[in-house]
């Protein structure tokens, strides 16, 4: 009969550590989904505006090289033609290095935003792998905190407490830009 007054009061302290471990780690959900949430949708920005910029790099180098060609196919013919039309050949082929020379310049901008944009995708994509193994790992301590209030398990308590832990730092490394980025599960859970 001693046991049960003694048993009743380690479960009544494991659900009272139970209790507020899911109130911290809800909170601590609740906030990371919500910033979770904001990269994706900067992940979609960065990606649209990447893809744009890529398409307009290649229609840039698409009237380069239809210049170049244009430029080059009139300097073919300008010895057949009348001193005239020679003046004229010669006003439109350098109207064409002009525009040539410009599209090198907008080609190299167009390439370098592009190049930002997926540097900026990377960037948010390893921001948002971490959230994702937060919230594994924090809704992993969730179950286990759950079956440790059933059965008032203390050690069951302290390994979701390691769950907690490890889906606190992985969040707040996301959080922080911080480096925590375990590549072999990411691409394991991929």
């Amino acid at each position: 009969m001693s046991d049960a007054p003694e048993s009743s009061g380690m479960n009544d302290r494991v659900n009272r550590l139970v209790a507020v471990s899911v109130a911290v780690v809800s909170v601590f959900m609740g906030l990371a989904k919500v910033k979770d949430d904001n990269i994706g949708q900067a992940m979609q920005d960065a990606k649209a505006r990447m893809v744009d910029s890529w398409n307009e790099y290649q229609s840039k180098k698409i009237k380069h090289h239809l210049d170049e060609n244009a430029s080059f196919q009139i300097g073919l013919m300008i010895s057949g033609l009348s001193s005239q039309a020679k003046d004229i050949a010669e006003a439109r082929r350098e109207t064409l290095s002009q525009d040539i020379a410009r599209y090198i310049v907008e080609e190299a901008k167009l390439k370098a935003q592009a190049e930002g944009y997926e540097k900026l995708y990377d960037t948010l994509n390893n921001a948002d792998d971490q959230f994702d193994l937060s919230d594994a790992a924090c809704s992993v301590s969730l179950g286990m905190l759950a079956v440790a209030a059933l059965v008032g398990s203390m050690p069951l308590l302290a390994f979701a407490w390691v769950f907690i832990g490890l889906g606190v730092a992985e969040g707040l490394s996301a959080f922080l830009g911080w480096g925590l980025h375990p590549d072999w599960l990411v691409k394991l859970l991929s």
